[in-house]
């Protein structure tokens, strides 16, 4: 069994910033990838930025040069710090994760319960 547990999200005015976690635990053999993904009213869920066990990183063009994400790989914890924010990144916002639980077991992507972060004057 393994739980994401997110923390972070709030309610902030524009041009301010957050920092989301995300804590890995239970049957965890290795990760393969974490990300956090974001869901507005109406809209799809969309991938915010994720990083590989190779250490590449990658965002969607809509965050870049605002939003860092970071891996604690000891803790199996990930962390996105959000500054300069903006409304239109009003959303719930998912950690996702890609691990093998055991050594004998395939990958699979388990999800965090969503924080809302709203961004408002």
């Amino acid at each position: 069994q393994v739980e994401l547990v997110e923390s972070g999200g709030g309610l902030v005015q524009p041009g301010g910033s957050l920092r989301l976690s995300c804590a890995a635990s239970g049957s965890i053999f290795s990760i393969v990838a974490m990300g956090w993904y974001r869901q507005a009213p109406g809209e799809q869920r969309e991938l915010v930025a994720m990083i590989t066990s190779g250490g590449n990183t990658n965002y969607a063009d809509s965050v870049k040069g605002r939003f860092t994400f970071s891996r604690d790989n000891a803790k199996n914890t990930a962390y996105l710090q959000m500054n300069s924010l903006k409304p239109e990144d009003t959303a719930v916002y998912y950690c996702y994760v890609n691990l093998r639980p055991t050594p004998a077991l395939t990958l699979r992507n388990y999800w965090g319960q969503g924080t809302q972060v709203t961004v408002s004057l």
